[in-house]
């Protein structure tokens, strides 16, 4: 065990690596297609849903082919979804969920009652609160959300009932805790790590999923409408994207192996929780933060400009070389969330003193496939993903920063439902890749031997 320190530990980390490493060649030499990617940067197929369409590109002869992006949900664009609910001057995320989950647009009644029975399913277990998040609190909320959702399978008498209604009870639970979770877990971690105030308000059952999430929140637990269906808005444009996405495939592949819909949920939580998938907006919100503090004159392009040609050099910011908030993995021309978002924070942003900051990204946005272009020799088509302005929004929402990710998962959690309840229904076979194995066989060497 006393080998085991700082240098031995170092040692070893480097024979880690010196037989861990793969030549990028041999990805080429055996047609491997990394990250499920194929060469022309469309994607591996590998399942069929009748939940979302992400689409960003066509197949014309065998090239791809760029267009303004399209997100439709069980038939119906984003921009009718979120247009009707604007005209209608109403709140859209219960309808949004009710949508993906049973794929048909709710009756008045239908989504009344759906609206009842999720805000009667908020409350959590008792002791749940003590037990799970004020004994162990966290510093970082999705980490507990995980954490969290796990637990509650202990508390559930039938968590391995495997039939669909148990499902759908199930889901529809988890998508009326996950507010209240995340709202406890960062009350605790203000108490615990910031040394702040905590405020721990009873549930109102008769507030909505957005008017929940700020009457958690907020010490006087007031907002205004606006806010409220901002915020709606945003759950709206979070709560599905496919199939492919890192977090839902996550949920997807674990439901392929027969487990328990806590364990798929909470892993999909982690997923979401990484920098290069859910995690972006932070990220975004962290380079507007250092882009502000290092560029004297914001409206000069030629000095933002500047500043973002060291960026993509790795010589500031985080020194990754990435413009957090653009380009996708889909979307070429557009992303659709991108753009109603960006209107919705200008609405939000105009005649404030934010609006030097939207103004700001709106320059990052508009600038960065140029300097790409410029500075990387890069030709491939690049557009703000919804992350651009996301945490923008939160921001103007008083929404603390560190429930960026979380919130993305309170949304997201109807679509894990819909497509895990989809793989169980039409999957019937657990998701096993092939991986290429190039070590040689060895011959055993005899401890005694060794050196």
């Amino acid at each position: 065990m006393s080998s085991f320190n700082s240098s031995g530990i170092k040692d070893l980390c480097g024979q880690l690596v010196e037989n861990s490493m793969i030549s990028h060649n041999l990805y080429d030499k055996y047609h491997v297609k990394r990250g499920l990617r194929n060469s022309d940067g469309t994607g591996v197929v590998a399942g069929i849903t009748n939940i979302c369409n992400v689409h960003g590109y066509l197949l014309n002869e065998g090239e791809v082919e760029a267009i303004p992006g399209q997100l439709i949900y069980r038939g119906y664009n984003i921009n009718d979804l979120v247009n009707n609910v604007e005209e209608e001057n109403r709140f859209g995320y219960e309808e949004t969920v009710f949508l993906l989950i049973f794929g048909h647009l709710p009756t008045k009644k239908e989504l009344s009652d759906f609206t009842d029975c999720i805000s009667l399913m908020r409350d959590l277990p008792n002791g749940f609160v003590e037990d799970m998040i004020l004994k162990a609190p966290s510093r970082n909320i999705m980490n507990k959300l995980s954490r969290s959702v796990l637990a509650l399978y202990s508390y559930d008498e039938d968590c391995e009932n495997k039939t669909i209604e148990n499902e759908m009870r199930t889901a529809i639970s988890l998508i009326a805790k996950l507010p209240v979770i995340m709202s406890s877990a960062y009350q605790v971690k203000r108490r615990v790590f910031d040394n702040k105030s905590m405020f721990m308000h009873p549930l109102k059952f008769e507030e909505n999923t957005a008017q929940t999430i700020l009457s958690l929140l907020r010490p006087d637990r007031q907002y205004s409408e606006e806010e409220a269906k901002m915020l709606d808005r945003l759950l709206i444009l979070q709560a599905e994207h496919g199939g492919g996405n890192n977090s839902t495939f996550t949920c997807r592949v674990l439901t392929s192996s027969g487990t328990d819909p806590y364990s798929a949920y909470s892993s999909a939580i982690c997923s979401l929780k990484g920098h290069r998938h859910g995690g972006a907006n932070i990220q975004v919100i962290n380079m507007l933060d250092n882009f502000k503090a290092n560029i004297k004159n914001w409206n000069d392009e030629g000095e933002v400009a500047d500043y973002m040609r060291k960026t993509i050099r790795k010589e500031t910011n985080d020194k990754s070389g990435l413009i957090y908030g653009m380009g996708h993995a889909v979307y070429t021309i557009s992303d659709p969330r991108a753009v109603i978002l960006k209107k919705k924070a200008f609405e939000l942003a105009r005649g404030k003193e934010i609006e030097a900051e939207f103004r700001l990204l709106e320059t990052i946005e508009r600038l960065t496939p140029e300097i790409f272009a410029e500075v990387k020799g890069s030709t491939k088509d690049m557009c703000a993903n919804v992350d651009m302005y996301s945490g923008l929004v939160y921001r103007m929402l008083g929404i603390p920063d560190e429930l960026f990710t979380p919130l993305f998962a309170v949304a997201r959690m109807a679509g894990w439902s819909a497509h895990r309840m989809e793989e169980i229904l039409t999957g019937n076979r657990i998701i096993r890749p092939a991986y290429k194995a190039i070590a040689r066989e060895k011959q055993y060497i005899k401890i005694s031997e060794r050196k």
